[in-house]
């Protein structure tokens, strides 16, 4: 039996050292003799570690002092020169009274699995360096639509959205989309591609290419879907500027071609009124003219400023006067609306520098806008906007407040968008557009708030002093 338990000890996997309480190496294994040499009756610490004294964390010393079994991670340096990464476990060995005499230590050659370790914690690193740095934005979404992980450039870009709903973060709705990609691959383990526009924390909208795919969990069911969007927002802009080529020639035919039929009456009631030689008919068809001659101004002063940026025509500005005289155009247009125009200007208003005609066509857009707001909401049976300017040093502040329709945050958030209309057919989606570069062209900004069924307030705010957009704003 004694012979059976010798082959053991001499066959085992590992370095089997016994060890006496001056730390010498009474006894070794097969492999002990074959890597560190028969050097029996040395150190352990001098064998093993070529030290000169016990080594601080030694658990020899340490089984020794409680009679524990102690462990722990170790470097050996064999005669050869190799360092092996073992782990080491000791264990008392005791007399018939129960004494230890002397302590058993076995070293398991770890090295294998510390290079492997070291080898998958590399990769780990790698696939997470990959996951941070790739130049797209990535999610990963659970079942309840939940953001579980995001990269670098996601958060950079829609803020910290970890723990939050997909459908708040991109497009800021509170319900989930009708049609979901992420939800189908969930579904059917399928990838799918699809293109969105999104919206930043800002406001900013931002075109990508998104593509799902499922993530299977241990037991192969899918239990998340990453999903890669790839910004494709300058290609689509470039698309969009052939496009809207097209769009602003067919809008702009279309409504020079209502104009002029509105000239051609206006030119006949004005020479069928001179031949009868009757002047009120002169007079109605001379209205006429000049009602479609101003409204061909302005389109062209928009064509104008969304084909080129034109030089602003800088002149102080009487702000009270601006207000009254834009209030005086638009009452006869806000009476036949049924809409009761309100104007109030503070008496220290005082003037502003800018482009008078500029500033007049965004604000003219901004009062038409309410009242077409105020025109298709049937829920009450009075309208009015309110139209004011007051001095806030450095600002002048022109605020156009209706009672209308209102917008939910997915309009608002469009609304300044070339071709975005709200108005179906009958708008051609230049004017807010427009107005929004008119403002930023002077260095201001337009702030909105807007419930559905609750009006709509722009509030315009632009410099006391002329200064151009591309200066940095106050507060920014």
């Amino acid at each position: 039996m004694n012979r059976d338990y010798r082959q053991y000890w001499e066959e085992m996997p590992c370095y089997l050292s016994v060890h006496d309480r001056e730390f010498r190496i009474i006894q070794g294994n097969r492999r002990f003799r074959e890597d560190f040499g028969d050097r029996i009756g040395e150190s352990c610490f001098r064998v093993y570690k070529g030290r000169e004294e016990v080594c601080p964390d030694c658990p020899v010393k340490a089984t020794f002092a409680d009679g524990q079994s102690h462990g722990s991670e170790q470097k050996l340096r064999t005669r050869a020169g190799q360092e092996v990464v073992v782990m080491v476990h000791t264990t008392p060995i005791r007399d018939e009274s129960g004494a230890i005499v002397s302590v058993m230590e076995m070293h398991t050659d770890i090295s294998e699995t510390q290079r492997l370790q070291a080898l998958l914690r590399r990769s780990q690193e790698r696939f997470a360096m990959l996951f941070e740095e790739v130049p797209c934005f990535i999610s990963v979404l659970g079942a309840d639509r939940i953001i579980q992980h995001a990269n670098r450039r996601f958060r950079e870009a829609f803020g910290p959205a970890v723990g939050d709903y997909c459908y708040r973060v991109f497009k800021h709705r509170d319900e989930q989309c009708l049609v979901c990609p992420a939800l189908q691959t969930l579904a059917d383990g399928k990838a799918r591609e699809h293109e969105e526009v999104v919206v930043s924390p800002t406001g900013g909208k931002v075109n990508v290419l998104c593509v799902t795919a499922p993530l299977p969990g241990p037991d192969g069911r899918i239990e998340s879907v990453i999903e890669m969007a790839t910004d494709i927002t300058q290609i689509r802009e470039l698309q969009s500027q052939l496009t809207s080529i097209g769009l602003l020639v067919g809008s702009i035919s279309h409504g020079i071609k209502g104009l002029l039929t509105g000239l051609d009456g206006g030119i006949y009631l004005v020479n069928s009124g001179f031949q009868k030689e009757q002047p009120e008919r002169v007079r109605k068809g001379w209205a006429m003219v000049q009602r479609n001659v101003d409204r061909i101004r302005s389109m062209v002063l928009d064509i104008l400023y969304y084909a080129k940026d034109r030089e602003l025509v800088v002149s102080d500005i009487d702000a009270a006067a601006l207000v009254r005289e834009i209030g005086e155009l638009l009452a006869r247009k806000a009476a036949d609306q049924g809409v009761q125009l309100e104007v109030d200007v503070a008496a220290d208003a005082g003037s502003l520098q800018g482009d008078a005609g500029a500033m007049r066509a965004a604000l003219v857009n901004l009062l038409e806008n309410s009242f077409d707001a105020c025109r298709v909401d049937h829920g009450r049976d009075q309208h009015r906007v309110r139209f004011s300017a007051r001095r806030a040093p450095p600002w002048m502040i022109f605020e156009v407040e209706d009672n209308g329709i209102g917008m939910d945050r997915e309009t608002r958030e469009k609304i300044f968008s070339l071709f975005f209309s709200s108005k179906g057919l009958k708008g051609t989606g230049l004017g807010l557009f427009i107005t929004n570069k008119i403002v930023d062209k002077h260095g201001g900004s337009i702030k909105v708030e807007s419930e559905p069924g609750h009006g709509t307030r722009f509030l315009v705010r632009l410099p006391l002093e002329a200064r151009p957009s591309t200066e940095p704003r106050e507060g920014e």
